[in-house]
């Protein structure tokens, strides 16, 4: 069983940056990301990285330009750097990986974490 063990939430102003990380898989290479579930809603995607790292990457519309994603495979962790955060971005953030790639990472992904609270206040 793979365990992912997410960190690095906590509540921010607008405007503010937080980082997420996320240590996974100690082998195989797996596509990992994060999704999000925000109060009252559904899961929703937010951003995937394949094991090659950054060359292969995708982002919800929302969150393009201003958050990234980023892994360190030596470390086995994936990272979540979130700037200019908005009071839509709060949510419980979870980690996910998968064998498949990143244009077929979804709600079906192998293994998650158990999340990590991001607010943002107005």
């Amino acid at each position: 069983q793979v365990q992912l063990v997410e960190s690095g939430g906590g509540t921010v102003q607008t405007g503010g940056s937080l980082r997420l990380s996320c240590a996974g898989p100690t082998s195989g290479a797996y596509t990992m990301g994060w999704f999000r579930r925000p109060p009252g809603k559904e899961r929703e995607f937010v951003a995937a990285i394949s094991y090659l790292g950054s060359s292969n990457t995708g982002y919800a519309d929302s969150v393009k330009g201003r958050f990234t994603i980023s892994r360190d495979n030596a470390k086995n962790t994936v990272y979540l750097q979130m700037d200019s955060l908005k009071p839509e971005d709060t949510a419980v953030y979870y980690c996910a990986a998968d064998s498949r790639g990143v244009g077929k990472f979804s709600t079906s992904a192998d293994f998650w974490g158990q999340g990590t609270q991001v607010t943002v206040s107005s």
